[in-house]
């Protein structure tokens, strides 16, 4: 989707920027202040960014919704062995981010380093169907993962770099509603497809693969995007000058607390099977369970994002921890299943507004204490440090619930969640104005 929106790349201030061609986008020296008390429509770009995100989470979606079910029920993985997987899953994406973020920095190809992940994970859907063992499932879902370390720093990246500084809350919410838009299309899909196919799990695996493809077609047709010539920066970024990012103080405390938080947070998977154990649901009906968390996602990101940017990014961020600590204290508190019919639907409720205010308004908080022409390392830092304490997390539910059973593995995630939330409260990033926000001053970039 190439139309024209000149702020889709990180060029720093190389010539002077067309903002006025985005609808309703601020200069970049006025902050909205020629239209008072009327908020500027959002860049082209962030709408054309959602509609990519929407039909790839439908894709993406359908193969999540009953991969935890295939893995530990059809094919007998241990509660270790599936986070091992889940680990791998989420961990392998870690290592590659960093890659995606830099290089689209360097070469000004946001755009493309993008669009290279979405068809790494494109083609991962139809291979699903030939890999019937472990290792081959494995393998599977690193190429997958690698697909997304790639894209997701250089999404962002033009995402922040589309939206005024003081809307960037904004724009992640309605990114992150538009992604989660797809999110609760693919359970559905899936469950239908299981219905009414005869082997389910291969149809689910083809018609995924499908909706993939045309995910990569929107991306390529009409994102848009422009090509920063290298010779026109100051010099060239560097991988030493993006690790050296970590010298930011905001930028390195932001870092630190989303890895801390992140070490000390179950995966979904492992939600979506505690709360299936809790509460007895069967398990056809085990794919609709991420649609609760999808329904509430939906419903919150926007109006969470709007919060963060009138309140403070990093209040919303912490409040949204401390509404997945209560969903891990209404798991553990819940009686013999059935007996607490408004279980799932509170549990649900909890873990999609956990999402809602973290998981656009922490890339949000990032962008203000990154420079333009490093926003995609910037945040690929932050992204990296969070997925790496969430593979780490995997194993180690896992090997807990292994070990000691569920309900004393969810209690310690629990406790260790509450100290870490306690510790971020005290030392939280400053709540001053963004490192490189351009024209504006505002307390709730911090």
């Amino acid at each position: 989707m190439y139309v024209a929106d000149s702020r889709g790349t990180p060029a720093p201030a190389v010539t002077p920027e067309p903002r006025t061609v985005a609808p309703g986008a601020p200069p970049a020296n006025a902050g909205g202040a020629s239209h008072p008390g009327r908020r500027a429509a959002l860049a082209p770009t962030v709408l054309a960014l959602g509609t990519v995100s929407l039909i790839t989470d439908v894709s993406s979606e359908m193969v999540t919704a009953v991969l935890p079910l295939y893995l530990v029920v059809g094919l007998g993985l241990t509660p270790l062995g599936f986070g091992l997987l889940d680990g791998l899953y989420n961990g392998i994406s870690a290592l590659v981010r960093l890659t995606g973020g830099h290089l689209g920095d360097r070469f000004g190809r946001h755009k493309a380093l993008a669009g290279l992940g979405y068809g790494l994970s494109a083609l991962c859907k139809p291979l699903l169907l030939l890999a019937h063992t472990l290792p081959a499932i494995g393998a599977v879902l690193a190429l997958d993962r690698t697909g997304k370390g790639l894209r997701t720093a250089p999404r962002d990246a033009l995402i922040s770099l589309a939206a005024a500084p003081e809307d960037r809350g904004r724009a992640f919410g309605v990114h992150r509603a538009m992604d989660t838009a797809g999110a609760l299309i693919g359970p559905i899909l899936a469950f239908l497809v299981l219905r009414g196919a005869a082997d389910g799990y291969d149809a689910v695996f083809t018609v995924s693969a499908c909706i993939a493809a045309l995910g990569v077609l929107v991306l390529v047709l009409f994102v848009p995007g422009r090509h920063t010539e290298s010779a026109a920066r100051a010099e060239p970024v560097s991988l030493r000058a993006s690790l050296g990012l970590l010298g930011r103080r905001d930028l390195r405390r932001i870092s630190l607390w989303a890895l801390v938080l992140g070490l000390c947070t179950v995966s979904d998977a492992f939600v979506f099977l505690l709360l299936q154990r809790a509460t007895g649901i069967a398990d056809r009906w085990f794919a609709l369970l991420p649609l609760g968390t999808a329904g509430a996602f939906f419903l919150l990101a926007l109006p969470l994002g709007r919060l963060a940017d009138r309140i403070g990014r990093w209040r919303v961020f912490l409040g949204g921890h401390l509404a997945l600590l209560l969903a891990y204290g209404l798991l553990l508190a819940g009686g013999p299943p059935g007996q607490h019919p408004l279980l799932p639907y509170a549990v649900l409720l909890l873990h999609g507004g956990f999402y809602a205010a973290t998981d656009g308004v922490l890339m949000a908080a990032a962008a203000g204490a990154v420079p333009e022409e490093h926003r995609g390392g910037g945040l690929a830092l932050v992204q990296t440090g969070q997925a790496l304490a969430r593979f780490a997390a995997s194993l180690g539910f896992g090997a807990a619930w292994t070990v000691w059973g569920a309900r004393p593995a969810l209690a310690v995630a629990a406790a260790l969640l509450a100290a870490a939330v306690a510790g971020c409260a005290r030392l939280r990033p400053a709540d001053g104005a963004p490192a490189g926000a351009r024209g504006v001053s505002t307390a709730a970039d911090a």
